[in-house]
């Protein structure tokens, strides 16, 4: 098979903007505020995460610059990590201090893309989406880029399946086909009823909108102005504004709180007469519900998916997935069933369209389930609660290699620190140690101190925290590596 990428004109830049500011609540318990389904390796090999898949997606497009992702202020580390991880680098990683949908994010990206003085093509991109078939995905962007290039803003249409009412829809003058497969877009369809939904994908006019945008960043900018002025102003007085941290630009706050929280589609799809649409059959799916994952797996004969330590008996199609303890599911049918550390959730598959409104129930009665993991992730690695008492609690902490935590002290706790792999360097005050493998050491109630991997591989601790206050904020922070003197209130470890 040719390389789909050697159809792109060898003078364009390729310009990726990742959308990565999702909540992902439809995937609860799995996905939560902290740590969202786009993190979360949700693909048929388990392999990478959605955001990771949907970067080594385009790779082998020609003249690729290095992309540009938005994401939420809380998550960056996380971004971060899971591109060391896939060796991709950043041009710009831009955080949200709070979420006000596409139209923002885009222009953002947008005007960031500009100030490298280049008309590049933006492909704007979701960064929760899943791709079956990479090469037709190319083979398609490719030939989206005959239209970008002569002015157009093109989008994706998917070619239905099957009735969804959870998607948008976009409806062409043309019919669309395998032969005729571009026209320019009559209208967009927000979710429709299940009975006029089955009436659209019987008709070539009706694909689903994929959400995937491909358009020279003067041609895009120039149109949210014409029809969004002041949200374009106050994105780049947000960009003007931004401090850097890092990797990181810290979009200014107050005029980004100004911003309408508007979705891409509505704001300037549904108001250009730019617009054009090209049919996209790859084998696009958008995971946004635990019956859409099933739909999406591996299956016996029965139907039936397990994840992890999960065993099936006398069932038909159902999901499966353990992240820890052990499932087993006898004469069940269509079930979903997740179990995390903290919790286990059971519904009809047919139901898990309602998981968002159980979670916006739990939301109101102060469950901590919905926004945290017991797993938090830092710049330098992670840590996760295993026991929590008033006075004392225990911590499994893992520092990646060559990486330390701030140089610190506590008003409230002492903390003892005990290896079980790797090598710990270890400040306190005056004093520098090395600690191996089943060795340990105490830090006092005030003593100024320091945590350091100097080793190759994963360094893993058990800390076990005493005293009167165990608050992530009881911190003072002397050096950090990661710029977080700035931000104590953000970030804590």
């Amino acid at each position: 098979m040719q390389d789909s990428s050697k159809k792109i004109n060898k003078k364009l830049r390729l310009q990726p903007i990742i959308l990565s500011g999702g909540s992902g609540s439809r995937l609860w318990p799995l996905s939560r505020e902290c740590y969202p389904k786009q993190y979360l390796k949700l693909g048929r090999n388990n392999k990478f995460s959605l955001l990771q898949e949907t970067l080594l997606r385009i790779n082998g497009l020609n003249n690729l610059e290095d992309p540009i992702l938005i994401c939420n202020e809380d998550h960056r580390f996380i971004v971060a990590e899971q591109l060391r991880e896939i060796n991709i680098n950043a041009k710009s990683i831009i955080l949200e201090p709070f979420g006000r949908n596409t139209a923002p994010a885009i222009i953002l990206g947008t005007i960031r893309a500009l100030k490298d003085n280049e008309d590049l093509i933006l492909l704007i991109l979701s960064s929760d989406h899943f791709i079956e078939d990479n090469e037709e995905f190319k083979k398609i962007i490719c030939e989206g880029l005959t239209f970008a290039t002569k002015g157009r803003i093109v989008t994706f249409g998917i070619v239905p399946n099957y009735p969804e009412t959870g998607f948008g829809y976009i409806e062409s003058y043309k019919k669309l086909s395998k032969i005729s497969n571009s026209s320019e877009i009559k209208c967009f369809i927000e979710k429709p009823k299940k009975e006029i939904a089955e009436r659209l994908i019987e008709d070539e006019h009706f694909t689903w909108n994929s959400g995937i945008f491909l358009s020279k960043a003067s041609t895009l900018l120039k149109e949210s102005t014409k029809f969004h002025s002041q949200l374009v102003n106050l994105c780049n007085d947000a960009i003007s504004n931004a401090e850097y941290d890092l990797d990181f630009t810290r979009i200014d706050k107050k005029f980004f709180n100004n911003c309408q929280n508007l979705p891409f589609d509505i704001a300037v799809m549904e108001n250009t007469n730019l617009g054009t649409v090209l049919r996209m059959d790859c084998g696009w799916r958008d995971l946004g519900s635990w019956e859409s994952i099933w739909e999406n797996s591996k299956k016996d004969n029965e139907g039936n998916s397990t994840i992890g330590r999960a065993v099936i008996k006398n069932s038909k199609n159902c999901y499966l997935r353990s992240e820890h303890r052990l499932i087993v599911g006898i004469d069940i049918n269509d079930l979903v069933i997740i179990e995390t550390d903290d919790t286990v959730m059971i519904a009809s598959k047919k139901s898990t369209q309602s998981v968002k409104e159980i979670v916006q129930e739990l939301k109101s009665k102060n469950y901590p389930e919905v926004q945290l993991n017991k797993k938090i992730y830092r710049p330098w690695g992670n840590y996760k609660s295993l026991v929590n008492e008033s006075t004392w609690q225990v911590k499994r902490i893992e520092v990646n290699p060559h990486s330390s935590l701030s140089l610190q002290m506590h008003y409230h706790r002492s903390e003892h620190w005990i290896v079980v792999k790797g090598t710990a360097k270890v400040e306190i005050d005056e004093s520098i140690s090395l600690l191996s493998e089943n060795e340990s050491i105490y830090i006092p109630l005030g003593s100024k101190h320091r945590l350091t991997n100097p080793g190759k591989i994963p360094l893993i601790l058990v800390e076990v925290q005493s005293g009167s206050y165990l608050g992530e904020d009881d911190i003072l922070r002397f050096e950090d590596n990661y710029g977080r003197l700035a931000y104590k209130n953000s970030d804590q470890k």
